[in-house]
């Protein structure tokens, strides 16, 4: 529901800029049906040569690509000008590499580099025909879009809106997610991690897909970059499902011209509290 719920928003302000912002923006100049192995890809909705495409790093990780906010974006707003599009994730295309057996965390790693390289394929495949690219990516998705930032580069789309992620996720969480035991942040700060492994084998393999991502020093790997104004980043004070930034963090995203939103709320509230100020300032959105 929160999933929809933010979805539902991002689409009504994002047809709003459509409707209301500068009437002279070209279309692509080829208009092509998308090719077929992009949509085996994706999942999308909405004019499939629009100048605007949307493309959403889903959170999770989950086994299967989400459909249900897309659709809804369609079912409650008539638009021709927007595509929005869900991209597959390694686990979302191949389910069985989570199930039967642990999978190991350098597994993990590779199947994260897999997720990578099919976002940047999409996105790159929209931006080279000329089409003005947005990124999205919430909780997982943000480290999804940070790692495609870290590999791609920052000029693979054209912004970027980074929700309730982490630069340097603490090494308590990220080593117990390795072994497939939960961890929280009470309060946002304080890392607290079970003792036990959980007992479902999938739900174990996806927090070793967590670790994968969360093992990584972003504050190191995006240090390579001058300028990362492109990026809007989110994060809530007391999100208890991967602790609020660190000063730190804070600093060096300031370091490198990233607009900061800091909200003192919990991760889901910090979702929905921010996600119109977010696409507001991260896209240019106009009310």
């Amino acid at each position: 529901m929160v999933k929809k719920t933010i979805l539902i928003l991002v689409s009504f302000f994002t047809i709003v800029i459509l409707s209301c912002s500068n009437d002279d923006e070209q279309s692509p100049t080829t208009v092509l049906e998308i090719l077929q192995e992009i949509k085996d890809l994706i999942y999308f909705r909405g004019d499939q040569n629009a100048p605007i495409v949307l493309i959403n790093a889903q959170g999770g990780p989950d086994t299967e690509l989400s459909t249900g906010e897309v659709d809804e974006i369609f079912q409650i707003f008539n638009t021709t000008n927007l595509l929005a599009v869900n991209v597959h994730q390694a686990q979302t295309l191949n389910p069985s590499i989570l199930d039967g057996t642990d999978i190991t965390l350098d597994q993990a790693v590779s199947y994260n580099a897999e997720s990578v390289e099919t976002l940047y394929k999409v996105v790159k495949y929209f931006k080279d025909q000329g089409r003005t690219v947005y990124v999205l990516g919430i909780s997982f998705g943000a480290f999804i879009a940070q790692e495609l930032i870290a590999k791609k580069g920052i000029d693979v789309a054209d912004n970027y809106l980074i929700m309730v992620g982490r630069l340097d996720m603490n090494d308590i969480i990220w080593q117990g997610f390795s072994e497939g035991r939960f961890g929280y942040f009470e309060n946002g700060i304080n890392p607290i991690v079970d003792q036990e492994a959980g007992v479902d084998v999938t739900l174990r393999n996806m927090d070793r897909l967590a670790a994968g991502l969360a093992m990584n020093r972003y504050t190191e790997l995006l240090n390579t970059f001058d300028d990362l104004s492109k990026i809007t980043y989110i994060y809530g004070e007391t999100d208890q499902a991967v602790g609020r930034l660190t000063d730190e963090e804070v600093q060096f995203l300031q370091s490198k011209n990233v607009n900061i939103i800091a909200g003192n709320a919990d991760h889901d509230e910090t979702i929905n509290d921010f996600v119109i100020q977010g696409f507001n300032e991260a896209f240019g959105i106009v009310e």
